[in-house]
């Protein structure tokens, strides 16, 4: 009776966070260590493997090389594919991704809608069924006008995706625009066996709430994400937005200063101590090569000794130039 009592405890205490960091390194070694959910790698320079842990990335980093991004867990990992998705789970957590050419579906839209019906069909099935952070990266995100822009049509195709499977609450996410291969999707998540809390920016109006002016369907995310435990903030993608509107339009100083400010906030509504540390890793997303030494000046002045990879990314709106997200680790 008491062996069962310690089960249900063991089952019912709140998940401790993943461990995500950067590091140097070769692929087939970090796979092959114990607890590895996840590796990311970043830009065409990285080795590849056929493991469905890990993801090329279709960003270039402004770093050579760029350092690996690992995911790890306290736990045995088993890992597997179900059609175009792959898959790994340990210790009750969930690293999911699909890969998928645009030209397949229609376009960012049909891609959208197609990528997250396979990661809500396999997640449905799980216990690891709460989805608490997504990824998605899509080639030429600004391209188009109005309501034909490909963003816009990729947050259509993502609502469809969906369907009712957030009817209670979005996942943190970030969406990015890369410069790798034409028509590439890539969207990935991190899943739990129990609920996250969702943190909202009060400076910021919820995305989901945003005016018509941002779309047909508003961007479907969290600003950010309090992992089980609330030992970890997993943050969305955070730019110079104040409000719904985007601040100090080709000013890359003034954004940087006012994306920061947006961090603190988050920071505090997830009721953590102010600032980040060696122990939490970002990335910051830079719209223009030129703008990449700038950044990171500011960012190594403000947050020195922060791990922060420089990746070559198109932030969702245009006028935009620089978005970071990451961990912060309580």
């Amino acid at each position: 009776m008491m062996q069962g009592c310690e089960n249900v405890l063991a089952r019912t205490l709140p998940r401790r966070a993943p461990r995500v960091a950067y590091r140097n390194g070769e692929v087939a070694a970090a796979l092959a260590e114990h607890g590895t959910l996840a590796v990311l790698g970043f830009g065409s320079g990285v080795s590849a493997s056929e493991d469905p842990r890990w993801l090329r990335v279709a960003l270039e980093s402004f770093d050579a090389p760029a350092p690996l991004e690992l995911w790890q867990v306290d736990a045995e990992v088993s890992h597997g594919r179900d059609g175009a998705v792959r898959w790994a789970a340990g210790g009750g957590w969930l690293f999911a991704a699909v890969e998928l050419d645009e030209a397949a579906h229609g376009g960012p839209g049909g891609a959208a809608t197609h990528a997250y019906q396979a990661l809500r069909q396999l997640v449905e099935g799980r216990a690891e069924r709460h989805v608490l952070r997504i990824w998605n990266y899509l080639e030429a995100i600004n391209r188009g006008e109005g309501d034909a822009e490909r963003y816009k049509l990729f947050c259509e195709g993502r609502a469809t995706g969906m369907g009712a499977f957030f009817a209670e609450g979005f996942p943190a996410a970030t969406a990015i625009g890369h410069h790798g291969p034409a028509g590439r999707l890539q969207v990935y998540l991190l899943a739990c066996d129990q609920p996250g809390e969702r943190i909202e920016n009060p400076r910021q109006v919820s995305a989901w709430c945003y005016p018509r002016q941002y779309g047909r369907t508003p961007p479907s995310f969290a600003r950010a994400m309090l992992l089980p435990a609330q030992d970890a903030l997993a943050i969305s993608g955070t730019a110079a937005v104040v409000g719904h509107a985007s601040a100090h339009e080709d000013d890359l100083h003034a954004q940087l200063e006012e994306t920061f400010t947006n961090l603190e906030a988050l920071l505090a509504r997830g009721r953590l101590a102010p600032g980040f540390d060696t122990q939490s890793p970002l990335k910051a997303y830079v719209r223009h090569p030129a703008d990449a030494a700038q950044v990171r000046e500011f960012i190594t002045r403000r947050l020195p000794g922060v791990p922060v990879l420089l990746l070559h990314g198109d932030i969702c709106r245009s006028e935009l130039l620089v978005e970071i997200d990451g961990w912060r680790y309580a």
